[in-house]
Order: structure tokens, then C-alpha cells, then sequence
């Protein structure tokens, strides 16, 4: 698969887009598939190349700190596995709280909303 160039990314951000890129293919992607998620990450995360030059556009502070935000609470969205020792559960997204539920066989779970899964979990222990 044919890239663009990568002038543009600092070396920082061409080592993390490497180590994800391990990453992937140590689950068993396909190189290119892993490349192209490495890469959609780094630029997720910091908002594209870092170097001054270019077209003149730039992502705000506050853009690219959301945009880590957000990619950050998604990766550990999609962790398998119970929480982590000491992680409460009223700390959780939804996502987490039905992946839990799932995991411990709760019936109603589609049905019900946050608090009523928080109340079901916590029955449950």
C-alpha cells in the first residue's frame, strides 16, 4: 500500500504510530490494515503532521486535547475483561457497564438504562 509522505509528523509521533502498528499485527491484522489504523490514530490523537508548514490550517489546543479524549475513553471502551481492581462502577460508560453485564449473565440488561445497571450490578456481586 502506497502512502503519503510523513515530513509533515514529528519523530514522536512516527515512533507511536510504529509501536501501534506492532500493535495490530501482534493481533493478527494484515500489515496495510495495521499501518492505516496506526496512522488514523496519530492523526486522531494529535491532529495530523506537527511541522510548521503546509496548507496553514491548524487544529486548536483544545480540538487536538478532545480528539485524545475521546480516542483514549473509546480504547478502553473496547478492553475486554472485567474493571480494574479499585475502578468504580459509577466511573463507567454505559458501554462498560452492559459489556459487564453481559459477562455476568444479567437478564434485562438491553432494556435497562445506566442507573438501573448500575443497581443490577451491584445486586449482583
Amino acid at each position: 500500500m502506497t502512502s503519503a509522505s510523513k515530513d509533515k509528523y514529528t519523530e514522536k509521533q512516527k515512533r507511536k504510530a510504529e509501536h501501534i502498528e506492532d500493535s495490530y499485527e501482534a493481533r493478527g491484522l494484515p500489515e496495510d490494515e495495521a499501518q492505516a489504523r496506526a496512522w488514523a490514530t496519530v492523526n486522531k490523537q494529535s491532529g495530523g503532521g506537527n511541522k510548521v508548514g503546509g496548507s496553514g490550517r491548524e487544529t486548536a489546543k483544545a480540538s487536538k486535547e478532545a480528539a485524545r479524549r475521546s480516542s483514549a475513553r473509546r480504547a478502553v471502551a473496547t478492553r475486554k475483561g472485567t474493571p480494574r481492581p479499585g475502578q468504580r462502577l459509577d466511573r463507567m460508560t454505559k458501554t462498560e457497564l452492559m459489556e459487564l453485564a453481559r459477562k455476568r449473565n444479567l437478564s434485562g440488561r438491553s432494556t435497562m438504562r445506566k442507573e438501573e445497571l448500575l443497581n443490577a450490578l451491584r445486586k449482583a456481586k
